[in-house]
Protein backbone atom coordinates (compact mmCIF):
# COMPACT_ATOMS: atom_id res chain seq x y z
CA UNK A 1 0.00 0.00 0.00
CA UNK A 2 1.59 3.76 -0.97
CA UNK A 3 2.23 5.71 1.92
CA UNK A 4 -0.24 8.60 2.39
CA UNK A 5 1.64 11.67 3.02
CA UNK A 6 2.04 13.11 6.67
CA UNK A 7 0.42 16.50 5.89
CA UNK A 8 -3.11 17.15 3.34
CA UNK A 9 -1.54 18.64 0.02
CA UNK A 10 -3.11 22.37 -0.27
CA UNK A 11 -2.36 24.50 -3.21
CA UNK A 12 -3.03 27.47 -1.52
CA UNK A 13 -0.53 27.40 1.25
CA UNK A 14 2.02 30.06 1.21
CA UNK A 15 4.16 29.26 3.93
CA UNK A 16 7.23 26.19 3.20
CA UNK A 17 6.93 23.65 5.97
CA UNK A 18 10.67 23.85 6.56
CA UNK A 19 12.27 26.59 5.96
CA UNK A 20 16.17 26.84 5.06
CA UNK A 21 18.05 29.37 6.27
CA UNK A 22 17.65 31.78 3.61
CA UNK A 23 14.12 32.13 3.95
CA UNK A 24 14.19 33.51 7.30
CA UNK A 25 16.98 35.85 5.91
CA UNK A 26 15.41 39.55 6.06
CA UNK A 27 12.84 38.26 7.90
CA UNK A 28 11.46 36.50 5.17
CA UNK A 29 9.61 33.84 7.03
CA UNK A 30 7.88 35.07 10.45
CA UNK A 31 7.67 32.51 13.45
CA UNK A 32 7.33 32.58 16.99
CA UNK A 33 10.25 32.04 17.93
CA UNK A 34 11.30 35.74 17.79
CA UNK A 35 12.51 36.19 14.22
CA UNK A 36 12.11 40.13 12.77
CA UNK A 37 9.76 40.86 9.87
CA UNK A 38 12.07 44.11 9.15
CA UNK A 39 15.43 42.94 8.76
CA UNK A 40 16.11 44.56 5.73
CA UNK A 41 14.93 47.31 6.72
CA UNK A 42 17.05 47.40 10.04
CA UNK A 43 19.98 46.33 7.64
CA UNK A 44 19.44 49.25 5.61
CA UNK A 45 19.38 51.68 8.59
CA UNK A 46 22.39 50.67 10.12
CA UNK A 47 24.37 50.76 7.03
CA UNK A 48 22.89 54.31 6.14
CA UNK A 49 23.36 55.55 9.24
CA UNK A 50 26.88 54.21 10.12
CA UNK A 51 28.48 55.70 6.31
CA UNK A 52 26.53 58.61 7.02
CA UNK A 53 27.77 59.34 10.99
CA UNK A 54 31.53 58.43 9.77
CA UNK A 55 32.14 59.65 6.30
CA UNK A 56 30.77 63.34 6.77
CA UNK A 57 32.37 63.26 10.33
CA UNK A 58 35.68 62.66 9.14
CA UNK A 59 35.08 64.76 6.11
CA UNK A 60 34.35 67.97 8.01
CA UNK A 61 36.92 67.16 10.74
CA UNK A 62 39.78 67.14 7.84
CA UNK A 63 37.82 70.03 6.91
CA UNK A 64 37.59 72.10 10.33
CA UNK A 65 41.70 71.96 9.94
CA UNK A 66 41.24 74.94 7.16
CA UNK A 67 40.06 77.30 9.71
CA UNK A 68 36.87 78.52 7.76
CA UNK A 69 33.52 77.52 9.40
CA UNK A 70 31.54 78.12 6.31
CA UNK A 71 33.88 75.59 4.14
CA UNK A 72 33.07 73.02 6.67
CA UNK A 73 29.58 73.88 6.43
CA UNK A 74 29.57 73.92 2.44
CA UNK A 75 31.74 70.81 1.52
CA UNK A 76 30.22 68.76 4.74
CA UNK A 77 26.41 70.15 2.96
CA UNK A 78 27.84 69.09 -0.47
CA UNK A 79 28.87 65.55 0.82
CA UNK A 80 26.27 64.96 2.57
CA UNK A 81 23.49 65.34 -0.05
CA UNK A 82 25.51 63.62 -2.81
CA UNK A 83 26.50 60.46 -0.19
CA UNK A 84 22.48 60.47 0.68
CA UNK A 85 21.55 60.61 -2.71
CA UNK A 86 24.44 57.90 -3.69
CA UNK A 87 23.67 55.40 -0.99
CA UNK A 88 19.74 55.45 -2.08
CA UNK A 89 20.65 54.89 -6.18
CA UNK A 90 23.02 51.99 -5.01
CA UNK A 91 20.26 50.63 -2.80
CA UNK A 92 17.53 51.23 -5.39
CA UNK A 93 20.03 49.37 -7.80
CA UNK A 94 21.01 46.32 -5.94
CA UNK A 95 17.98 45.57 -4.82
CA UNK A 96 16.14 45.83 -8.67
CA UNK A 97 19.62 43.44 -9.57
CA UNK A 98 18.42 41.43 -6.91
CA UNK A 99 14.85 40.90 -8.00
CA UNK A 100 15.70 40.04 -11.68
CA UNK A 101 17.89 37.63 -10.51
CA UNK A 102 15.04 36.27 -8.51
CA UNK A 103 12.85 36.34 -11.44
CA UNK A 104 15.46 34.95 -13.87
CA UNK A 105 16.11 31.73 -11.96
CA UNK A 106 12.40 30.98 -11.14
CA UNK A 107 11.59 31.16 -14.72
CA UNK A 108 14.77 29.00 -15.20
CA UNK A 109 13.30 26.40 -12.53
CA UNK A 110 9.85 26.71 -14.04
CA UNK A 111 10.74 25.66 -17.28
CA UNK A 112 13.31 22.63 -15.87
CA UNK A 113 10.30 21.60 -13.53
CA UNK A 114 8.23 21.12 -17.32
CA UNK A 115 11.07 19.35 -19.63
CA UNK A 116 13.15 18.06 -16.95
CA UNK A 117 10.81 16.34 -14.13
CA UNK A 118 13.15 13.54 -13.16
CA UNK A 119 16.17 15.92 -12.67
CA UNK A 120 14.50 18.32 -11.08
CA UNK A 121 13.15 14.94 -8.26
CA UNK A 122 16.52 13.72 -8.14
CA UNK A 123 17.29 17.15 -7.04
CA UNK A 124 15.28 17.03 -4.22
CA UNK A 125 16.67 13.81 -3.51
CA UNK A 126 20.20 15.17 -2.99
CA UNK A 127 18.63 17.68 -0.98
CA UNK A 128 17.16 15.39 1.50
CA UNK A 129 20.09 13.65 1.69
CA UNK A 130 22.44 16.69 2.79
CA UNK A 131 20.18 16.21 5.91
CA UNK A 132 20.66 12.44 6.33
CA UNK A 133 17.52 12.04 4.67
CA UNK A 134 17.03 8.44 2.45
CA UNK A 135 15.73 8.59 -0.61
CA UNK A 136 12.91 5.89 0.80
CA UNK A 137 12.11 8.68 3.33
CA UNK A 138 12.11 11.39 0.96
CA UNK A 139 9.82 10.37 -1.70
CA UNK A 140 6.27 11.63 -0.24
CA UNK A 141 7.83 14.25 -0.20
CA UNK A 142 8.71 14.01 -3.53
CA UNK A 143 5.68 12.53 -4.62
CA UNK A 144 3.76 15.53 -2.60
CA UNK A 145 5.85 18.28 -4.56
CA UNK A 146 5.52 16.86 -7.79
CA UNK A 147 2.04 16.79 -7.89
CA UNK A 148 1.94 20.82 -7.14
CA UNK A 149 4.27 22.74 -9.91
CA UNK A 150 4.00 25.83 -8.02
CA UNK A 151 5.60 24.54 -4.98
CA UNK A 152 7.65 22.33 -6.71
CA UNK A 153 9.56 25.53 -8.32
CA UNK A 154 9.30 27.38 -4.68
CA UNK A 155 11.07 24.36 -2.89
CA UNK A 156 13.58 24.55 -5.49
CA UNK A 157 14.05 28.34 -5.00
CA UNK A 158 14.32 27.69 -1.14
CA UNK A 159 16.19 25.02 -0.92
CA UNK A 160 18.32 24.65 -4.20
CA UNK A 161 19.11 27.96 -4.99
CA UNK A 162 18.73 29.82 -1.36
CA UNK A 163 17.27 32.76 -2.67
CA UNK A 164 14.24 34.78 -1.14
CA UNK A 165 11.29 36.13 -2.99
CA UNK A 166 12.14 39.84 -2.64
CA UNK A 167 9.44 42.07 -2.08
CA UNK A 168 8.23 43.89 -4.99
CA UNK A 169 8.53 47.16 -3.57
CA UNK A 170 11.81 47.12 -1.72
CA UNK A 171 13.70 49.04 -3.75
CA UNK A 172 12.11 52.06 -3.41
CA UNK A 173 12.03 51.31 0.56
CA UNK A 174 15.47 50.48 0.57
CA UNK A 175 16.66 53.69 -1.42
CA UNK A 176 14.45 56.18 0.77
CA UNK A 177 15.44 53.95 3.96
CA UNK A 178 19.26 54.23 3.08
CA UNK A 179 19.24 57.55 1.96
CA UNK A 180 17.62 59.01 4.77
CA UNK A 181 19.41 57.26 6.97
CA UNK A 182 22.74 58.66 5.42
CA UNK A 183 21.90 61.80 5.39
CA UNK A 184 20.19 61.88 9.59
CA UNK A 185 23.66 60.42 10.13
CA UNK A 186 25.69 62.55 8.62
CA UNK A 187 23.55 65.59 10.24
CA UNK A 188 24.47 65.00 13.32
CA UNK A 189 28.45 65.96 13.29
CA UNK A 190 27.88 69.01 11.40
CA UNK A 191 25.12 70.30 13.46
CA UNK A 192 28.28 72.54 15.95
CA UNK A 193 29.49 74.25 12.79
CA UNK A 194 25.57 75.52 11.74
CA UNK A 195 25.77 77.43 15.56
CA UNK A 196 29.41 77.84 16.41
CA UNK A 197 32.28 80.69 14.48
CA UNK A 198 34.95 79.05 15.16
CA UNK A 199 35.69 76.03 13.27
CA UNK A 200 38.58 74.71 16.05
CA UNK A 201 35.49 74.85 18.58
CA UNK A 202 33.00 73.27 16.41
CA UNK A 203 35.32 70.37 15.94
CA UNK A 204 36.01 69.63 19.77
CA UNK A 205 32.05 69.95 20.06
CA UNK A 206 31.70 68.07 17.03
CA UNK A 207 33.67 64.96 18.30
CA UNK A 208 32.19 65.31 21.78
CA UNK A 209 29.13 64.51 20.14
CA UNK A 210 30.08 61.75 17.85
CA UNK A 211 31.74 59.90 20.05
CA UNK A 212 28.78 60.01 21.77
CA UNK A 213 26.66 58.73 19.16
CA UNK A 214 29.20 56.08 17.91
CA UNK A 215 29.26 54.34 21.24
CA UNK A 216 25.09 54.58 21.45
CA UNK A 217 25.07 53.15 17.89
CA UNK A 218 28.07 50.78 17.99
CA UNK A 219 25.75 49.49 21.02
CA UNK A 220 22.78 49.25 19.92
CA UNK A 221 23.36 47.71 16.52
CA UNK A 222 25.45 44.69 17.59
CA UNK A 223 22.52 44.33 20.53
CA UNK A 224 19.62 44.79 17.73
CA UNK A 225 21.62 42.25 14.92
CA UNK A 226 23.45 39.79 17.69
CA UNK A 227 20.72 40.02 20.79
CA UNK A 228 24.03 39.95 22.62
CA UNK A 229 24.71 42.87 25.45
CA UNK A 230 27.95 42.32 26.22
CA UNK A 231 29.14 41.79 22.64
CA UNK A 232 27.58 45.37 22.28
CA UNK A 233 30.08 46.63 24.33
CA UNK A 234 32.82 45.78 21.94
CA UNK A 235 30.98 46.78 18.63
CA UNK A 236 30.54 49.69 20.48
CA UNK A 237 33.92 50.45 21.15
CA UNK A 238 35.23 49.58 17.57
CA UNK A 239 32.94 51.72 16.05
CA UNK A 240 34.22 54.54 17.96
CA UNK A 241 37.75 53.54 16.88
CA UNK A 242 36.81 53.51 13.66
CA UNK A 243 35.31 56.96 13.12
CA UNK A 244 37.72 58.48 14.78
CA UNK A 245 40.64 56.71 12.90
CA UNK A 246 38.78 58.23 9.86
CA UNK A 247 38.29 61.51 11.14
CA UNK A 248 42.12 61.88 11.94
CA UNK A 249 42.99 60.36 9.42
CA UNK A 250 41.09 63.24 7.06
CA UNK A 251 41.97 65.85 9.47
CA UNK A 252 45.60 65.26 9.30
CA UNK A 253 45.77 64.47 5.26
CA UNK A 254 43.71 68.13 4.69
CA UNK A 255 46.13 69.43 6.95
CA UNK A 256 49.47 68.10 5.39
CA UNK A 257 47.74 69.73 1.87
CA UNK A 258 46.98 72.96 3.28
CA UNK A 259 50.62 73.53 4.71
CA UNK A 260 52.14 71.82 1.61
CA UNK A 261 53.82 74.99 -0.84
CA UNK A 262 54.89 73.81 -4.03
CA UNK A 263 57.72 75.22 -5.72
CA UNK A 264 56.67 77.47 -8.16
CA UNK A 265 58.68 77.67 -11.50
CA UNK A 266 61.17 80.12 -12.55
CA UNK A 267 59.50 80.55 -16.21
Amino acid sequence: MAMEPAVERRSDQRTPLLAPPSAVKGGAVQSGEGHTANGDVVRDIIIGFADGLTVPFALTAGLSSLGNTKLVVIGGLAELFSGAISMGLGAYLAAVTEREHYLSEEAREREEVVLKPEEERQEIFDIMARYNISQAAAKPLVDELSRDPEMWVRFMMDFELQLDQPNVNRAWISAATMGLSYFVGGLVPMIPYFIMHKASEALFVSIAITVVILLVFGYIKCVVTVGQKKAGLWSAAQTLLIGLLAAGTSYGIVKWIDSWNPVEGSG
